[in-house]
């Protein structure tokens, strides 16, 4: 078996309390009501000591801290990973900073970003890795320049004696960059910075802001990830334009009496020509309550999760397969298109009357959609819970739960049977697992 401490650096004051949550047995596999909880160790820090296998592979966690209230606060996300089975040894210290879901650097450590707005090719570059390392120094850098990365220095040999001239290059390891090093011979407390390096210039740009970092020797014997948060860096950096828009206001001659998320493309189209980097839209999550106008209110959802199915396009729904089934909307179309103002009912009526026709003959192929199926096994968490409470509503004719005759307290169990593709009453929930899948594949197709 291997030992694992968990030491989490927070200023405390009585009546916190902390709990770990990760994808192995010792942390509730991924559950939070299974979260372990953390013991006080001091004003500073929290600590927690499990054991698990030496061959225990990869695995994320985090942290969920409780005020004396009783209030729940969860960390942004669980990007943290320790894979016990690649360090030599039979116990292991993790160092981690809290990281407060409202920190704007996670702002942009987020797909938007990541993947467009910040998004610059990947340095090729592996900083010297000590066989046996004794302390892994890991920290998180979202805005840097183009040709920089993280770098070190300490008041340490192995950390390069503070100077800036040559200092230790840090590795790109997903989210965080790393430096493995030796220090089970060095004279602690350690204190050291972590800066910024321009590889192209070969220059040392700068040290980050604050006082240094303090590192003591506590079992320097044995193995260490230090998990640093974020570098304390400027977060003027990124200046973005963009545009705030409903997504009903988008209606084009190709949608259907309303704004689509079909007609965004435009919209992006049209946002790049004029130099626009963001577009932010009002919510668009599903609001269903009454099938009447007042569902129209954007900002109260049946789901957080869940997508509004008066933003499907049904001609792209319908595709060239099916395009003779949708023919009789045609006149329909054009008469919500041109009135002066969105007839929220009159398009969701005849929105879920085309839908309900489709989902017909549509229904074999998508249940066997590889796609789908992806899809499914990916968010079942809120879409079965979610396309069940769709079809309890319209079976009570109320979105008041405490007013149905059945399922009124929500079983898990019960909830998935509902779901099965073999069950009688299938389709009325189906379809709205059906919809689900449609919103976003159709935008992307």
């Amino acid at each position: 078996m291997m030992t694992l401490h968990f030491y989490l650096r927070f200023r405390s004051s009585f009546g916190q309390e902390f709990y770990i949550t990760g994808g192995i047995p010792a942390l509730g596999n991924n559950d939070p009501e299974k979260a372990v909880a953390l013991h006080y160790m001091n004003e500073d820090f929290w600590h927690l000591v499990v054991d698990v296998p030496e061959n225990t592979g990869a695995f994320n966690y985090k942290y969920i801290f409780r005020d004396k209230n009783g209030k729940e606060t969860t960390e942004w996300a669980a990007d943290r990973q320790i894979t016990p089975g690649d360090y030599q040894t039979k116990e292991l210290q993790i160092a981690d900073v809290w990281n407060y879901p409202g920190e704007y650097d996670n702002a942009f450590l987020t797909q938007p970003f990541l993947d467009t707005l910040l998004k610059t090719a990947d340095i090729p570059y592996k900083s010297r890795k000590d066989k046996n390392p004794s302390h892994i120094f890991r920290i998180k850098a979202p805005l840097l320049q183009k040709n920089e990365i993280v770098c070190l220095t300490g008041n340490c040999y192995e950390l390069g004696n503070w100077d800036d001239t040559q200092p230790i290059l840090m590795t790109k390891e997903g989210n965080w960059y790393a430096f493995y090093a030796n220090l089970a011979e060095t004279a602690f407390p350690i204190a050291y910075k972590y800066g910024v390096y321009n590889i192209e210039e070969k220059r040392f740009v700068r040290y980050e802001n604050g006082n240094n970092r303090i590192l003591n020797g506590i079992g320097k014997r044995l193995v260490n990830v230090l998990h640093d948060g974020f570098i304390n860096l400027p977060n003027n950096t990124f200046k973005g334009t963009g545009i705030a828009i409903p997504v009903f206001s988008l209606r084009t001659e190709q949608s259907y009496g309303i704004g689509e998320f079909t007609d965004l493309k435009g919209l992006v189209d049209w946002s790049k020509s004029v130099g626009f980097k963001l577009i932010q839209l009002l919510p668009i999550n599903d609001t269903t309550a009454t099938h009447t106008w007042t569902d129209s209110y954007p900002y109260a959802p049946i789901s957080v999760f869940a997508l509004h199915p008066v933003y499907l396009n049904i001609e792209k729904l319908a595709g060239n397969a099916y395009a003779e089934l949708i023919t009789g909307f045609k006149e329909k179309q054009v008469a919500l298109n041109t009135l002066p103002d969105i007839d929220y009912e009159a398009v969701l009526t005849e929105k879920w009357q085309a839908i309900r026709e489709l989902y017909a003959v549509m229904k074999k192929d998508w249940l066997q959609d590889s796609g789908y199926l992806a899809y499914y096994n990916q968010n079942k968490h809120w879409l079965v819970p979610y396309a069940a409470f769709c079809y309890l509503r319209d079976q009570n004719n109320t979105a008041d739960f405490s007013q149905w005759k059945t399922h009124s307290v929500y079983k898990s169990g019960v909830i998935e049977k509902l779901a099965v593709p073999t069950g009688k009453n299938f389709d009325r929930l189906g379809i709205h697992l059906f919809v689900q899948y449609q919103l976003p594949s159709l935008v992307i197709r």
